[in-house]
């Protein structure tokens, strides 16, 4: 079965960090750029950061630069995504989504893969 499995979602204090992984199951993610998108309760999904499929190229939303860094270890057939100094606001079911074409994971509409998400709870 193909499929994208995140994990390492919980609940955190604010400041704290988590590492999010994003394993692929079925088909590897060499030749796939990927995404981390995020939905909180009521609000639309949001775009949080992408890596292309050599892991060269990086893009961060501004709500999370110098906090979040994603990478990949091909060899594990995973894609990361550290969060530190966490925010209540960034409390929000975390999803990953896997494309060959970077541009699409970065719209997030229309890519091969999506995970079922992992939630994230930043609270005191």
């Amino acid at each position: 079965q193909l499929q994208l499995v995140e994990s390492g979602g919980g609940l955190v204090q604010p400041g704290g960090s988590l590492r999010l992984s994003c394993a692929a199951s079925g088909f590897t993610l060499d030749y796939y750029a990927i995404g981390w998108f995020r939905q909180a309760p009521g609000k639309e999904r949001e775009g949080v950061s992408y890596i292309s499929s050599s892991g060269g190229r990086t893009n961060y939303a501004d709500s999370v630069k110098g906090r979040f860094t994603i990478s990949r270890d091909n060899a594990k057939n995973t894609v990361y995504l550290q969060m530190n100094s966490l925010k209540p606001e960034d409390t929000a079911v975390y999803y990953c989504a896997a494309d060959p074409i970077y541009e699409v994971v970065a719209t997030g509409v229309g890519v091969d893969f999506w995970g079922k998400g992992t939630l994230v709870t930043v609270s005191s």
